[in-house]
């Protein structure tokens, strides 16, 4: 790992910082939304349409890259990503931060393909998963480290937009800078919507379904959070203990997938999410008590995803899995767009409990149907089942392949 960290570190601190912005300004606007006097449904708009930008961005960035190269490309977006956390507070409308969202969700999903083809070729073949896993933690503490630095200034001032943009401006100088060459860049087989339903229904219910838990965690917590009324400290704790949780349960849900049948832990686990979201919607939790709901559907739904990946590729060849997950991205992202309008509307009539009230829904649907999956086709023995990666549905289909293919080809040599 040390080997893998001294090889990309100015790839992944690069990142680390992108991911610190990143957090930072879906958090910010949820808080500086009420400040402006935005309505839930008018915030709920704003998040939603990040969502739109990034499933945009996933279709259009690798032609993008295949154009004008990767250096370029890298560029480009990341000015555009400074510039727009710049105009979020001089323009505080929530219209133009709807398409401001577009833009910055079209720019991160550009940024994440052309970091991740980076990493895939600075990686050799013996390293190539652990090196993906590093990056998928960075992300992951970059965004923590973000809830953190809400706290240092005032959210209605002009500050907390300014740190997060140099921070993103800071980001591409270690990566462009660094020694490493831009890689080559190809295209992958396509899989329809359609053929992907064939082989697997419930990777692809369950990722549309899980797109809209993630689109509420990540777009739709901070909104919650000052609808409840919390304040700041306890909004960026709150929403830190979600990807936390994520963090810290990949792992051992990805021992039990390996296992078990993985519908049975899907639907475990799923409950298991369910029960945390109706303690916090019939219960009224103190804080330290709505914390460990955090942890809880944190927890529970960031690996569901990863589940869900491996489940899908369990039926799939080694040359199908690039495809496949690029269509279980777009279904994901399909749902994360419908998520934080459907939240918007929901506590706009019952209140902020339609926050939690939804993913519980959403996480019970999930139980529902895995049932009866259950019932129509049997399970594959564990034996015969491929490994399990923690992946996230912000990375890019080649990375799902290459983590993929490089477990698949460990399992072989070590049998």
């Amino acid at each position: 790992m040390f080997k893998v960290f001294t090889a990309s570190w100015a790839l992944l601190l690069g990142m680390m910082f992108l991911m610190v912005g990143n957090g930072v300004q879906g958090t910010l606007l949820g808080i500086r939304g009420a400040i402006e006097g935005f309505s839930t449904l008018q915030m709920s708009v704003v998040m939603s349409a990040y969502f739109a930008g990034f499933l945009f961005g996933s279709r259009m960035a690798p032609e993008m890259i295949r154009r004008v190269g990767h250096v370029r490309v890298f560029a480009a977006l990341g000015s555009l990503i400074s510039a727009v956390l710049i105009l979020y507070a001089a323009i505080p409308d929530w219209i133009v931060w709807a398409l401001l969202r577009v833009l910055i969700g079209f720019c991160f999903s550009g940024v994440y393909v052309t970091a991740e083809s980076w990493l895939n070729n600075t990686a050799s073949n013996e390293n190539r998963g652990q090196a993906l896993s590093l990056y998928m933690i960075v992300q992951m503490l970059g965004i923590i480290a973000a809830q953190a630095l809400i706290n240092f200034a005032d959210p209605a001032g002009f500050l907390l937009f300014v740190i997060p943009s140099v921070l993103v401006s800071l980001a591409f100088a270690p990566i462009l800078l660094s020694v490493s060459p831009a890689p080559t860049f190809g295209t992958t087989k396509s899989m329809s919507i359609r053929e992907l339903y064939g082989v697997s229904p419930l990777g692809v219910v369950g990722t549309f379904l899980m797109g809209g838990v993630f689109a509420a965690m990540f777009g739709m917590t901070a909104v919650w959070g000052t609808e409840a009324g919390l304040s700041v400290l306890e909004i960026s704790i709150f929403t830190g203990a979600i990807y936390f949780g994520g963090l810290i349960f990949q792992y051992p849900i990805g021992w039990l997938s390996d296992r078990m049948d993985r519908r049975r832990l899907l639907v475990i686990v799923s409950l298991i999410g369910v029960a945390g979201g109706a303690m916090a919607v019939l219960f009224d939790l103190s804080f330290i008590w709505l914390v460990g709901v955090a942890l809880i559907i944190g927890g529970i739904s960031n690996p569901l995803y990863s589940l869900l990946v491996a489940y899908t590729n369990d039926y799939l060849e080694a040359d199908q899995m690039a495809a496949a997950s690029g269509g279980l991205l777009f279904v994901n992202g399909v749902g994360a767009i419908l998520g934080p309008l459907t939240i918007g509307w929901l506590m706009g009539v019952i209140g902020p409990s339609g926050f939690f009230l939804f993913i519980i829904v959403l996480m019970m649907m999930l139980v529902i149907y895995a049932v009866w999956r259950m019932t129509q086709r049997p399970s594959i023995p564990v034996a015969e089942s491929g490994p399990f990666a923690a992946v996230s549905p912000v990375v890019s289909a080649a990375t799902v392949e290459a983590v993929y293919t490089e477990m698949a080809e460990q399992q072989t040599e070590s049998t």
